[in-house]
C-alpha cells in the first residue's frame, strides 16, 4: 500500500521503472529499513529498492540526483547509532541481493565480494581454504556495511578492524562515476588513500558495491578460556597488563557481573555472575600454551580464578555465541525495554580510569546497566536498559552517555570505537576533532556529494 508521501513522486516512478517489483513502498518494508538494532526511533524511507549490480546502483543514483531524492545505503540493519534512519526520506538502497563472492585468491590471501555478502557467508565459503576473515562484530552484518561503518569486534586486539583489512573498494559516487579506490597490493605510496576515505564514511560519500578484503591463515591451534575476578578493576588490570606485556591474544572480552547474569540466564550457562574475561588464543600448539600460561600468571596476580577452558570447536562456538547474543540477553532482563548502547575507546593506559568513572556515574541509575569491553584495544561499551516511554529514564541515559563520551575524549579517546557516529553521536564530532577538522570533513562531503543526497544528517553535526 502506498502512503501520501509516495504517491505521484517522480523519483519513485523512475525507480519503479528501473527495478520493477524490486522497488517497494509498502509500509512494513519501509519501516523495516528505517531502523537499526538500537534505541533510535524508526525513520522510514519513502521507498526501498534492491539493486542487483553496480550498474543498477549507478542508474538509481542518476535517477535520485535528477530529482534530488536522498539515498540511504542499507545492508542488514544491524547498526547502532541511527545510520539507516531516513532523516529526510528518500530511498533505502538495500544491497543484500548483491551477494556474490566474486574471487577468492588463496595464493594472495585476499577475496573480492559484492557489498551484500555477509560475514558468515564468507566464512562458509572459506571453510576449506585454510583461510578466514577475522573481523567479527557479532551480528551477521554485510561486508559492505562493515566497511561503511569501519566495524570492529572481538578479534580486533590481534587482527585489527575493517580499516586494516580492507584492501580496495568499488564505490558509486553522487555524479554516477564508479571509482575503484586501490589495487590489491598490500602497500602503496601512490597518491591519496581513497580506500580509507570511504571506510567509515557511513554511506555519506558514496555507495560501496564491492569490497576486497585481506584474509588470514587459520591458526593451527585455538583455545578459549573464561576467567572470573572479584572486581571489574582486577579484570581490567589483567587486560592492560596483557597488552603491555605484548602477549598476542586473539580475543579478550570484559563482561561485568550484570552481563554475566544476563548471559547465564539467556544462554543457560553457569559461570560466576562476577567480572569475567573471555579469552581466546591462536597460534601453534606451543605458542597457545605459552600465551595461556603468561595470561594465567597475570590473572592470578589480580586474584583471577583458574581458567575454565573451552577446547573443542563446539564448546568454543557456544562460548562466543553466548557473547554475541549479549544484546538479546540484556533485553530479556527487562522485557519491553530497549538497550541504549554506547561505546568509547581510550588509550590503553586510561582504560581503567574511564571504566571506573563510567560505572561510578551509572551506579545510581534507575535501570539495569551493563559494562562490556573489547578491552585489549581500549574499547568498551555501556548498556542502559531503559523504558522508552519514561522521559526520566531517557534523560538519565542521555546524561550518562554524554558524561561518558566527554570523559573519554578528555583522556585522549574517541566518542565511538566501533559503533560509528550515525546521527546519535554527530553532536560530539567538533568536541573530538575541533572546528578545523570538521570544516575539512564538510568540504570533502560537499565536493563528493554537493546535493547532500547520500545519507543526509549523518556524521557531521548541523552547521
Amino acid at each position: 500500500m502506498d502512503t501520501p508521501s509516495t504517491l505521484e513522486n517522480p523519483a519513485i516512478d523512475g525507480l519503479r521503472a528501473l527495478f520493477g517489483e524490486r522497488c517497494s513502498t509498502r509500509p512494513a518494508e519501509r519501516e523495516q529499513h528505517g531502523r537499526g538494532e538500537s534505541y533510535h526511533p524508526c525513520r522510514a524511507p519513502d521507498a526501498v529498492c534492491w539493486p542487483g549490480s553496480t550498474d543498477e546502483v549507478v542508474a538509481a543514483v542518476e535517477i535520485c540526483r535528477r530529482h534530488r531524492f536522498p539515498i540511504v545505503p542499507f545492508g542488514v540493519g544491524t547498526s547502532l547509532e541511527g545510520h539507516v534512519a531516513a532523516l529526510e526520506g528518500g530511498v533505502a538502497l538495500d544491497l543484500s541481493r548483491m551477494n556474490r563472492i566474486l574471487m577468492v585468491r588463496p595464493e594472495d590471501m585476499d577475496v573480492t565480494v559484492e557489498a551484500g555478502v555477509t560475514r558468515k557467508q564468507l566464512d562458509q565459503e572459506l571453510r576449506d581454504s585454510g583461510l578466514f576473515f577475522p573481523i567479527d562484530p557479532g551480528a551477521d552484518a554485510t561486508l559492505g556495511g562493515m566497511a561503511a561503518t569501519r566495524a570492529s569486534g572481538t578479534n580486533a586486539v590481534r587482527y585489527g578492524t575493517m580499516r586494516e583489512n580492507v584492501l580496495a573498494l568499488t564505490v558509486v559516487l553522487a555524479d554516477g562515476r564508479v571509482v575503484k579506490t586501490a589495487n590489491r597490493a598490500r602497500k602503496s605510496s601512490a597518491g591519496y588513500d581513497l580506500t580509507r576515505l570511504f571506510v567509515g564514511s557511513e554511506g555519506t560519500l558514496g555507495v560501496i558495491t564491492e569490497v576486497t578484503l585481506r584474509l588470514h591463515g587459520r591458526p593451527e591451534a585455538v583455545a578459549s578460556a573464561v576467567c572470573s575476578f572479584p572486581s571489574v578493576d582486577q579484570a581490567v588490570a589483567t587486560a592492560m597488563e596483557t597488552v603491555q606485556a605484548g602477549i598476542p591474544v586473539a580475543r579478550m572480552e570484559l563482561l561485568d557481573g550484570n552481563v554475566m547474569e544476563a548471559v547465564n540466564r539467556f544462554s543457560k550457562l553457569d559461570y560466576p555472575a562476577t567480572a569475567t574475561l573471555f579469552l581466546e588464543f591462536h597460534g601453534s600448539a606451543a605458542s597457545v600454551e605459552e600465551q595461556a600460561a603468561m595470561v594465567g600468571e597475570l590473572a592470578a596476580g589480580n586474584d583471577g580464578s583458574a581458567f575454565r577452558w573451552a577446547l573443542r570447536p563446539e564448546e568454543r562456538n557456544a562460548l562466543w555465541q553466548a557473547r554475541h547474543d549479549l544484546h538479546y540477553a540484556t533485553l530479556a532482563m527487562r522485557p519491553g525495554a530497549k538497550v541504549w548502547g554506547t561505546d568509547v575507546c581510550v588509550p590503553i593506559s586510561a582504560l581503567g580510569e574511564c571504566i571506573r568513572e563510567a560505572r561510578r556515574a551509572a551506579a545510581e541509575a534507575p535501570f539495569f546497566v551493563t559494562t562490556l569491553g573489547h578491552v585489549g584495544d581500549g574499547n568498551f561499551h555501556m548498556g542502559y536498559l531503559i523504558d522508552m516511554a519514561d522521559p526520566a529514564e531517557l534523560q538519565a541515559a542521555e546524561r550518562l552517555n554524554e558524561r561518558l563520551v566527554r570523559h573519554a575524549i578528555s583522556l585522549g579517546g574517541t566518542c565511538t570505537g566501533e559503533h560509528g557516529v550515525g546521527y546519535g553521536k554527530a553532536k560530539f564530532m567538533t568536541l573530538e576533532h575541533g572546528d578545523a577538522a570538521v570544516s575539512l570533513m564538510r568540504q570533502i562531503k560537499h565536493m563528493l556529494d554537493p546535493e547532500n543526497l547520500f545519507n543526509p544528517g549523518k556524521i557531521l553535526p548541523p552547521a
